[in-house]
């Protein structure tokens, strides 16, 4: 018993530090195709939530990515939309609010060749697994996913979330 039990902790180990090494770099992944596309990463990833949950108000934005309302995010929509790759536009449902919408055009055109390349790499490894194993790490990522959006929003909160 105690070496399955130990075979456990070692393997939640490995996990552990494995997940460290993609954390990190896909950070620095991110980073670098920003760059290639002459934005920042606040810029792609702002891009990336337009493309993924729709357009937004600069306010809904700021709250998806963590700046602040105003200045900071106005900054970033600005140089967004001077690269062409957000509108603003009135919301027919409400004139006075001012919706941001993502143009996917100039966003592929810019990250999809780099998007493009990675996600070839990846099929190829995804051919050599099973179904199952594709459906667990499926799982498995949106779990992460889930979990980081979770401890952002608590970070966010400040350090009373923290205890």
């Amino acid at each position: 018993m105690a070496d399955s039990s130990s075979s456990r902790a070692g393997a939640i180990a490995e996990h552990a530090e494995a997940m460290r090494d993609f954390m990190a770099h896909a950070v620095l992944f991110q980073d670098a195709v920003a760059r290639s596309a002459g934005l920042n990463g606040t810029d792609l990833q702002a891009l990336g939530l337009l493309l993924s949950d729709g357009p937004a108000t600069p306010g809904e934005l700021a709250q998806r990515t963590g700046l602040t309302a105003g200045g900071a995010i106005t900054t970033m929509l600005d140089r967004l939309e001077r690269g062409g790759f957000v509108t603003r536009s009135r919301d027919a449902a409400d004139r006075r609010r001012v919706l941001v919408s993502a143009v996917p055009e100039a966003v592929f055109a810019e990250v999809g060749p780099v998007y493009g390349a990675v996600a070839a790499r990846w099929n190829d490894y995804l051919d050599t697994l099973s179904e199952e194993q594709i459906r667990f790490a499926t799982e498995f990522l949106a779990r992460a996913a889930d979990f980081n959006r979770d401890e952002t929003e608590r970070l966010r909160q400040g350090p009373r979330a923290r205890s």
